[in-house]
């Protein structure tokens, strides 16, 4: 689409994927961008496109300040979310509003299949020559958009991530044994990674971690707990939802056929099978007092009071920018941020491809994993330090 510098018309904004701590940051970055360029109203997509085809929409043009202030502050989806896969025929129901309502605009808050919604829009749109820019804005707790260093929701999640792995780790030298958590990342194993930032001590843990860029062997992950026990007398394990056998799918997902599958073929897997088939090969092999797992679940995403400032800001900058880039013409696309610098730490937004983004999957550099693939190196503390920020501090007695 040619840019063009007086576009006129009404907007729609949604959200989409997995809620986070900072997805209503990006939200309210759009709502006052928007509303400060005078052109045109703002509506909210309830539960993303299927808001939108339903014609269910709020509007957001005059929503008071003070009320935007709490809910950037607020995790979750403001507006509702979705899973919603659109085709052809979906599209052009999303078109008779577009129509119906003057929108020119449209912007969609969500990870990589988000960005895959948003470029099955603007190719429909394209095609039944719709005059409509599309912008996704990039939010995921799992950090595995391409092109993007990073993504917000991440550092917040990665900063919850790492103080349980901290309180959890306290809980296990009081009273010492195996405990084993599993933490979300179907494909990518950044959240996992930042555990490692819960080691502040002398032997804290988690001792092992166990991500999806490395195939999972089943007997030496049981050598691996063994030799830990008989070094320190416990063990704390991190291990991704999205650990595989070689050659194989998310043993999750193996360890439970029944597990739902949504509109873009992923396949549940944050129930407790994966947690309580590792702890029972632990139990059948090794004598190391208790024995326990917890799958984080959906805790990691919006969990409040852990929010990371940088993550924040950086989530309303992204919105902020796409909404610039939109109104100033470019052409449709997904903003992406970009570290420029780590001391001091800064970056950069700037506009990608929705191509490049959509339904890609950004896996974690095996530079940070050790060369035995069952650890995380202390280098990526580099890495994801300044998206966390600040972490409880402990003092120990022995």
């Amino acid at each position: 689409m040619a840019k063009s510098n007086s576009i006129h018309g009404n907007a729609v904004v949604g959200q989409s994927g997995g809620p986070t701590c900072v997805i209503n940051q990006s939200l309210v970055g759009v709502i006052e961008q928007f509303t400060a360029s005078a052109r045109g109203k703002l509506f909210g997509m309830r539960h993303g496109v299927a808001g939108l085809s339903k014609e269910d929409l709020v509007d957001l043009t005059r929503v008071p300040k003070t009320r935007l202030a709490g809910i950037a502050q607020t995790p979750s989806a403001a507006l509702g979310s979705s899973r919603d896969k659109p085709d052809v025929d979906y599209c052009q129901r999303l078109f008779e509003v577009c129509r119906k309502r003057d929108i020119r605009y449209f912007f969609y808050i969500g990870g990589n299949d988000s960005a895959d919604t948003a470029r099955i829009v603007n190719e429909v749109a394209a095609s039944n020559n719709y005059p409509l820019h599309v912008f996704h804005i990039p939010k995921t707790i799992d950090n595995d958009l391409r092109v993007n260093d990073h993504t917000p929701g991440y550092g917040s999640a990665a900063k919850w991530v790492a103080s349980a792995f901290i309180g959890d780790d306290m809980d296990n030298r009081s009273l010492p044994g195996v405990k084993i958590n599993v933490v979300m990342g179907r494909n990518a194993g950044f959240l996992t990674a930042a555990s490692v930032l819960a080691r502040v001590a002398r032997n804290s843990g988690p001792h092992l971690v166990y991500v999806p860029e490395v195939d999972f062997s089943e007997a030496q992950f049981v050598a691996d707990v063994q030799a830990t026990v008989d070094r320190i007398g416990r063990c704390v394990v991190a291990v991704s939802e999205g650990v595989h056998r070689a050659g194989e799918c998310a043993l999750a997902g193996e360890l439970d056929k029944n597990a739902p599958i949504d509109a873009h073929g992923n396949k549940l897997l944050s129930g407790g099978a994966l947690g309580d088939h590792l702890v029972r090969l632990v139990k059948g092999a090794i004598h190391a007092g208790r024995v326990r797992s917890d799958t984080f679940g959906y805790l990691q995403r919006c969990f409040p009071g852990v929010v990371s400032k940088t993550d924040a800001a950086e989530a309303r900058k992204a919105a902020q920018t796409a909404v610039k880039l939109a109104l100033r013409g470019e052409p449709s696309g997904s903003v992406a941020i970009i570290r420029t610098g780590n001391r001091p730490y800064k970056v950069a937004f700037e506009r990608t491809e929705l191509a490049n983004v959509a339904r890609k999957t950004k896996h974690l550099d095996l530079k940070y994993v050790n060369k035995a693939g069952n650890n995380i190196l202390d280098s990526f503390k580099d890495y994801v330090a300044p998206l966390a920020g600040e972490l409880p501090k402990i003092e120990l007695l022995v």
